[in-house]
């Protein structure tokens, strides 16, 4: 679990701030989503996020990891079989924290945390094989280099030079006839 933040702790010490924790996740996992308190929302999304890091890894040493917070093993079963493989692609950020609105009795400000089960934007994919390839290309270009590259620079020079020409040359009698015909009309 990750170590607390100074300050006044969520409940009445340390053991129970730990054990309402550990209650808040197996809910979390169980539910999928659930309404709390902001400031407990917020003390409680780094373990969930641990929790599922650990189910993602799958092995035994995580499950029992998991098993001292979590200790109701159809939750873990369920972390481990269902929700960690939807996390798969996904490297972080595997809750959200939704405000809601302030709670009637007392007004405390209430908060929707909740596990992101869509599956991760495909543009991220698509600009990480991007990478991917254009690595490959650099390494090939750095190992082999070629007389056509040279000459394509060449001529990548020469066009620019002619791109560049002033543009006075150019009549523009004809464009102003035309739009004289316009007006008359």
């Amino acid at each position: 679990m990750p170590t607390p933040a100074k300050g006044p702790r969520l409940g009445s010490g340390p053991a129970h701030e730990r054990l309402m924790l550990a209650n808040l996740s197996t809910q979390l996992f169980e539910h999928g989503r659930i309404t709390t308190t902001e400031t407990k929302a917020k003390r409680l999304r780094p373990v969930a996020e641990r929790l599922i890091t650990f189910a993602k890894r799958g092995d035994l040493h995580a499950r029992r990891r998991v098993l001292r917070v979590v200790r109701d093993k159809s939750v873990v079963h369920t972390l481990f079989t269902e929700i960690a493989p939807q996390m798969a692609e996904r490297e972080g950020g595997y809750t959200r924290i939704t405000k809601v609105g302030t709670r009637k009795g007392d007004n405390a400000p209430l908060a929707v945390i909740e596990l992101v089960t869509e599956p991760v934007s495909p543009k991220q994919a698509v600009v990480r094989e991007a990478e991917k390839a254009a690595e490959k290309a650099s390494k090939k270009k750095a190992d082999k280099p070629s007389k056509k590259a040279d000459k394509v620079e060449d001529t990548a020079v020469e066009d620019a030079a002619v791109e560049d020409a002033p543009a006075e040359d150019v009549q523009d009698a004809p464009v102003e006839d035309a739009t004289e015909e316009k007006k008359e009309a």
